[in-house]
């Protein structure tokens, strides 16, 4: 199946036929450890609604057969959620100049073939097209390392996110809400920045 895709770039209002797709890769993708996302529709159509109303912002998705089966976003710091600025905002940081990517993310027959690769070059060259920034990030869920639902195989991404030149940064973090697969409701959850300069 995953012999034949192609990949599509899209920028603001140009995902809105993309966005149920993408919700539902989002919720497919993000019940795995770390994120554990017990997903719905309003939670994803509040989430994607961001991307939507930045002109500036990115989608790179990975399409099968009209399937969204993978998809990288990103836009400017300035554009995203106050939890997402006031990191940047506490250390001094002018959030102008930082670009902001989201979610990388496949479904499983999709991986290890090159396609991460794509989506984090994509990003980075569009931040650099748009100009004025100085910094490019994302932020990863902070899970504890005896978490009971950790599987046995899991090993975490830090390596190639490291390879691709972004240093984890504890000092930047915030916290984001979403129900787990084993809660009742949403609680906050701890979220680490990785930065990068362009």
């Amino acid at each position: 199946m995953s012999d034949s895709f192609s990949v599509k770039t899209v920028h603001g209002k140009q995902l809105e036929p993309y966005i149920k797709g993408l919700a539902e890769l989002r919720i497919c993708v993000f019940r795995e450890f770390p994120y554990l996302y017990d997903g719905s529709a309003a939670y994803e159509r509040r989430y994607l609604k961001t991307y939507l109303n930045a002109p500036n912002s990115i989608a790179i998705l990975v399409l099968h057969r009209d399937l969204v089966v993978g998809a990288s976003t990103g836009l400017p710091l300035a554009d995203e959620n106050d939890e997402f600025q006031k990191p940047f905002i506490q250390a001094g940081i002018n959030v102008s100049e930082v670009f902001y990517c989201g979610e990388s993310i496949l479904l499983p027959e999709f991986r290890g073939l090159g396609i991460y690769q794509t989506f984090i070059t994509g990003r980075e060259e569009h931040a650099r097209k748009l100009g004025g920034f100085k910094t490019i990030c994302f932020c990863a869920v902070s899970r504890e390392k005896d978490h009971p639902l950790k599987p046995n195989n899991y090993t975490p991404l830090d390596a190639i996110w490291r390879k691709y030149g972004y240093e984890k940064r504890p000092d930047l973090h915030t916290t984001y809400r979403w129900k787990d697969i084993d809660e009742d409701d949403e609680s906050d959850k701890k979220m680490v920045f990785w930065v990068k300069d362009l």
